[in-house]
């Protein structure tokens, strides 16, 4: 690492000047009418009360689903007024019974109400709001909308409800919704939605899996930092996850970071104490002559899940560095690679991250599997090291896979 005392200097820099800014950084939840009762009288959440039941579903689960709804719409331009016609279409939604997180199937089958909601509580905001989001975008309070999609050129502003209500909010609505349909009709579960975020080894990899899960993931509708910011809400601000290893902990997920962050970062040149220009070349941060009138472009998030290019000369820094991706993350691209694949036998196909939950007990996903006993759950790794041509893969997993039996 080229000037680490560098590093340091400007990430204190950094921490001491966003102290001292007031950022919102998590929805007030204690505002939505349902959840009034979750807080005491100070406002802090009842944390010792998650695993009580309200309707059909504990306190963890119904929030989470609605932390999910929200990093979603946070993605739009303006991030107070978003919180506020969630918080307004959630509460007039529920004064109709039309409980959304409680019963995710209500948006859609009172659609017609779910839209005038959101239509009529998107004009009282824009009333709000509007003047004070134009100076600070230097633009005209006419111009003010909280519609968005996504395209090409990133996050651009529509006018068309239904593409934003179907995309933005019942994406996420549908998460919960299919997960209590896969349950089954012999299967019972009071928090379907945590038992599968939390299957995973650790939060970094469930902040993929969020996105990119090809029965469950939210695709085009969360971006990487949305994720991430999901993943920090849930563990860090609000303290919902119900696992406690290090593959839980602050530590294992990745800060949710954006394109302004990242520019801020590699314009100061704390990022080129971490790799050259040619790595950054290599990874399509530095895309050359792809900017406007053939300028060098900067993609600063395609430095996202790439490590740190160089040698650390401080022991502290780099056990630390190792530590936190070896047993926080737990990311390495190996096992990244075994939570992905698909596992394929003559009479089998089985996806890795199935027999991840079998080596947890996971029943929302044991429930599902139906494997001939005809093998232990290493010799399903050995199959796959074999496949892959190598032998890294058995050697990560081993402590997944003792004593654990197909049934």
């Amino acid at each position: 690492m080229n000037d680490l005392n560098f590093v340091k200097e400007l990430v204190f820099k950094i921490a001491e000047i966003g102290n001292g800014r007031q950022v919102i950084d998590a929805p007030n939840l204690k505002d939505i009418e349902v959840f009034k009762h979750f807080f005491d009288r100070d406002g802090n959440l009842k944390l010792g009360d998650l695993n009580s039941i309200d309707g059909a579903w504990t306190r963890r689960e119904v929030l989470t689903r609605y932390l999910l709804l929200n990093v979603v719409l946070d993605q739009g331009p303006d991030i107070p007024g978003v919180r506020e016609l969630l918080k307004n279409v959630t509460n007039a939604l529920y004064r109709k019974e039309i409980r959304i997180f409680h019963k995710p199937l209500d948006f859609f089958r009172e659609l017609n109400i779910s839209v005038d909601e959101i239509l009529n509580k998107h004009k009282s905001v824009k009333r709000i709001r509007s003047e004070e989001w134009a100076k600070l975008n230097n633009a005209t309070p006419n111009r003010y909308n909280l519609f968005f999609a996504q395209s090409p050129r990133g996050i651009v502003s529509i006018n068309q409800v239904l593409d934003y209500g179907l995309h933005r909010w019942g994406v996420p609505l549908c998460v919960p919704l299919l997960l209590e349909k896969d349950l089954g009709e012999d299967r019972e579960s009071t928090q379907p939605l945590i038992e599968y975020l939390e299957i995973f080894e650790s939060s970094e990899i469930m902040s993929k899996r969020l996105k990119d899960n090809e029965r469950y993931g939210l695709g085009s509708a969360i971006g990487d930092k949305a994720c991430h910011l999901f993943v920090k809400w849930y563990i860090h601000t609000f303290n919902l996850s119900s696992q406690k290893g290090d593959g839980w902990s602050k530590w294992s997920y990745e800060v949710p970071f954006d394109s302004n962050a990242g520019r801020v970062l590699f314009r100061t040149g704390f990022l080129l104490n971490l790799a050259g220009l040619k790595d950054y070349e290599d990874w399509e941060v530095i895309q050359k002559e792809k900017g406007k009138g053939n300028t060098h472009y900067i993609r600063v998030t395609n430095i996202r899940k790439k490590k740190v290019n160089g040698d650390i000369d401080d022991i502290e820094i780099k056990e630390n560095y190792n530590d936190v991706v070896l047993n926080h993350f737990r990311g390495c691209p190996t096992f990244q690679t075994l939570s992905d694949k698909k596992l394929e036998t003559k009479k089998n196909k089985i996806r890795i991250s199935q027999i991840h939950a079998l080596a947890h007990n996971n029943p929302l996903i044991t429930s599902k599997l139906n494997f001939p006993s005809l093998t232990k759950l290493h010799i399903l790794f050995k199959l796959w090291a074999k496949h892959t041509k190598s032998d890294s893969v058995f050697t990560l997993s081993t402590p997944l896979v003792k004593n654990v039996l197909i049934p």
